[in-house]
């Protein structure tokens, strides 16, 4: 509703801006562009807003079973700065970061850890991966979900710091370091990634660079190749890299700077991770077109130790495996099997009826 809203309000703001855009008319252009900039400062207060609350809700949903953290650390410079020479340049970039541990933790123990990024251009962690999150707990993983640069919810400033595929990677990998630096109970030889969509590019890009920090990766509906994603997604979608503060191009203009971001065109950097990827044929995000490049890449570079699922036409497209269905839990079962094996947890599901009573509280 909120988002419906300002769409409205940022419509008529166009239309107005078009009457009076005639020579003669520069004050009440610039009358009308600062109530455009309000607007948008309003958009990402009640960003902000909407991430306090929902940060909430995460004790509501999740309390019970696990320790939840939410810690603030750092990781590169901006890669774009807005003034090279002014104070605090070329600084780390703080951001923030949740943490959950399993309640039942023994202290003198070592656990494994996930590190989970969110998916979207612009969004953050939110209560979506409740149940995710709690079935994951109760396996016994300690889990860091960063919110990496450009995630919303933090202001303006963070917002505009997105570098997608570039810099927010490393984000992700530093929360990897701040949890083996600062919890004993985290077993650093036992360390896996997953993540969904622009989660799953990111985990594929930390084992690309990263390979000796991760046990296991999963990757789900990855975006996969941002040059064929320029191709059939929308101008509103694409105008989103080419912002002044993102990547500042389209592909058109630089071509190789897209393929720089995409795990399609980077797949000899694979060094074996055990990967495991799904896709789905009627995901309307990340068209499965995507996925199969990024398959046809890692077997034409000779890799070996990933393996692969294409589902086909599952109900919930893009989060048909993140659903609350029966044949959703059943394949999440795949995918803790998958990280399981590598990472040995102290309680692993034996069966989607151990998934169903961990996740939802009853069998």
């Amino acid at each position: 509703m909120k988002n419906r809203s300002l769409t409205i309000l940022f419509l008529l703001f166009i239309s107005i801006t078009g009457l009076f855009a005639q020579p003669g008319n520069s004050e009440i252009i610039k009358a009308i562009n600062d109530v455009g900039d309000k607007f948008e400062s309003l958009a990402h207060r009640l960003d902000v807003l909407e991430k306090k609350i929902d940060d909430i809700y995460w004790y509501n949903k999740v309390g019970d079973i696990a320790h939840i953290d939410k810690v603030y650390m750092s990781g590169p410079p901006r890669w774009k700065e807005s003034n090279p020479t002014a104070q605090g340049a070329g600084n780390p970039l703080k951001f923030w970061s949740y943490i959950f541990i399993p309640k039942y933790v023994d202290p003198a123990k070592e656990y494994p850890l996930l590190v989970f990024p969110h998916g979207g251009v612009h969004s953050n962690f939110s209560t979506y991966y409740t149940h995710i999150i709690r079935e994951l707990v109760a396996q016994g993983y300690i889990i860091v979900a960063a919110e990496y640069r450009g995630s919303t919810g933090y202001g303006a400033g963070m917002y505009r710091t997105i570098d997608y595929g570039g810099l927010e990677v490393e984000d992700v990998d530093a929360s990897r370091q701040y949890m083996i630096d600062n919890y004993d109970i985290v077993d650093e030889k036992r360390v896996g990634i997953l993540g969904w969509s622009h989660g799953g590019l990111i985990a594929l890009l930390n084992i690309f660079n990263h390979p000796q920090n991760y046990s296991v990766a999963f990757a789900g509906v990855p975006v996969s190749d941002l040059i064929a994603r320029m191709g059939y997604k929308t101008q509103k979608y694409r105008d989103l890299y080419s912002a002044d503060f993102h990547i500042g191009k389209t592909a058109y203009a630089d071509v190789e700077e897209y393929r720089r971001r995409s795990p399609a065109w980077q797949a000899d950097k694979y060094q074996g991770t055990p990967l495991l990827i799904h896709t789905n044929t009627n995901d309307a995000d990340v068209n499965v077109l995507e996925v199969e490049h990024l398959i046809k890449s890692l077997k034409a570079a000779g890799k070996k130790n990933f393996t692969y699922e294409i589902f086909k036409d599952i109900p919930g497209g893009h989060s048909f495996d993140r659903m609350d269905r029966a044949k959703a839990k059943n394949i999440r079962m795949k995918i803790y099997n998958h990280l399981n094996k590598h990472l040995s947890p102290p309680k692993p599901f034996n069966s989607v009826r151990d998934l169903q009573k961990a996740g939802y509280e009853y069998e």
